[in-house]
């Protein structure tokens, strides 16, 4: 990604800072400014804003410019753990390590690689990278994902994303012991000023984010299992709310889970989107999808039980 810097004039003074960028950046709609600067994509003066943010001369704007490139998406063999599927839509059990749309450095071996060659077609922009995709997990996190078939299926089902009523349980294995058994975290939430790859909780810039935790189980090896819903869908956001309470996700070497007194070793972040909830896109029945816990969660689980000496302990059934 190439990066433009732009520096606020004496007779820019006093602007809204998208209206200004709009204007120092002809290729770009204020929309888009505008959405950029949310996410953090654009900062000022090293640090994320909001789009009213006036201007003042001699401030500077740091502009993430993407590379165009010209991607032909490829369908590959990849199996798939299939929950249902019918004429509109399909829901997946998503596996630890697999991307869900091609992004840099990650063009094949995507869930869009392996939809694509399980239906032949899916709905979308012409050369867009995300066919057929209305939410998404982060490559190491595990469980369930609906995407859609057709045009109708994809517009409807994103509109309850939108709209809030599609219900997301996330089942977590964090560090340390919340103070209350259930909290509710309501935060912002934008790119990194010290880490663009990161995301991170910010007092006015990024975007509203809020999640909801309550303690399932208190585990040995100084380990908790939580239940997490989320209402807004921000990038990494179950994983930098519940870093940013004390209690990282075990696992999770961007935000402070990765430790070495974990008592099985622990490759990725014990993240899994257990329960999915949402109005069939045609026939608006309400239909709800659980996928069991994967397997090293399970062993992790049962490690921890077995340290603070439950040896008999039993798998958590989902």
């Amino acid at each position: 990604m190439k990066e433009q810097k732009l520096v606020v004039s004496k007779d820019d003074g006093g602007k809204r800072i998208d209206r200004w960028l709009a204007e120092r950046l002809p290729g770009m709609s204020r929309s888009q400014i505008q959405r950029l600067l949310k996410a953090g994509d654009i900062t000022v003066d090293g640090r994320t804003v909001e789009p009213d943010r006036k201007t003042v001369p001699g401030m500077t704007a740091c502009v993430g410019m993407p590379e165009r490139q010209v991607l032909v998406l490829i369908p590959e063999a990849i199996p798939l753990d299939i929950i249902f599927e019918d004429k509109d839509l399909i829901v997946i059990n998503k596996k630890p390590g697999m991307v869900v749309h091609p992004a840099v450095g990650h063009y094949t071996g995507t869930l869009v690689n392996a939809l694509l060659h399980h239906f032949g077609d899916l709905p979308g922009e012409p050369g867009g990278l995300r066919p057929g995709i209305v939410h998404r997990l982060d490559k190491n996190t595990t469980g369930l994902l609906v995407a859609a078939k057709n045009e109708g299926a994809m517009m409807r089902l994103s509109r309850q994303f939108k709209d809030r009523k599609v219900d997301k349980e996330y089942l977590a294995v964090v560090w340390g012991k919340p103070a209350k058994g259930f909290g509710r975290i309501e935060t912002r939430i934008g790119r990194s000023s010290h880490d663009r790859k990161k995301m991170a909780v910010h007092r006015l810039a990024g975007r509203p984010a809020v999640s909801s935790y309550e303690t399932v189980e208190t585990l040995g090896a100084g380990m908790s299992l939580l239940s997490v819903r989320i209402e807004t869908g921000r990038t990494h956001q179950i994983r930098v709310h519940l870093a940013h309470i004390g209690h990282p996700v075990v696992g999770d070497a961007d935000y402070g889970g990765r430790r070495r007194d974990s008592p099985v070793a622990v490759d990725r972040q014990m993240l899994h989107a257990a329960r999915l909830a949402f109005n069939h896109p045609v026939t608006r029945e309400r239909l709800e999808f659980i996928a069991p816990m994967p397997d090293d969660m399970n062993s992790l689980i049962e490690a921890a039980r077995i340290s603070k000496g439950e040896k008999n302990g039993k798998r958590v059934q989902n």
